[in-house]
């Protein structure tokens, strides 16, 4: 009966574990890359096989770091290893919806000041306690997206 009692026990912990692993943490941190090509790895060491490279600012989520290496999830969920000396406190944004209509006042009816595609980085200037972020586009364009248009927060 008491292995049966344990098995419980370790099935309720690896059940919450699961839980807790599929909603995301509150105060994630997260940084951007800061070489022009970052290399994202299946292990942490430059010996393990590269998976994908990333271009310069693109925002990552920290989930731990290990001697110099720190484990990332990106955008689309995948979690891979980079060089810890690859990454810059600078928050960057990744715009996750078809379409983000950028607003020039954190408002549903304040006027579109201009829209910005999926897949494409913005520079994250201030969170917004009202679900909106402060951004700025490469271009200079400044404004206020939804958060829910947006990955990187």
């Amino acid at each position: 009966m008491a292995v049966m009692g344990r098995r419980v026990a370790i099935l309720g912990h690896f059940a919450a574990a699961l839980i807790i692993a599929a909603v995301p943490a509150v105060g994630a941190e997260f940084r951007s890359t800061a070489d022009t090509a970052t290399v994202f790895y299946d292990a942490p060491s430059n010996k393990a096989r590269p998976l994908f490279v990333v271009s310069r600012g693109y925002p990552v989520e920290i989930m731990v770091t290990l001697s110099g290496w720190t484990k990332v999830r990106d955008a689309d969920g995948s979690i891979v290893w980079v060089d810890e000396r690859a990454l810059t406190p600078k928050r960057t944004v990744v715009v996750k919806s078809r379409v983000a209509e950028v607003r020039a006042a954190p408002d549903d009816f304040a006027r579109v000041a201009f829209k910005v595609a999926q897949g494409v980085l913005l520079e994250l200037v201030e969170v917004m306690p009202s679900g909106w972020i402060r951004i700025r586009h490469a271009d200079g364009g400044t404004g206020f997206v939804r958060a829910d248009d947006i990955w990187g927060t």
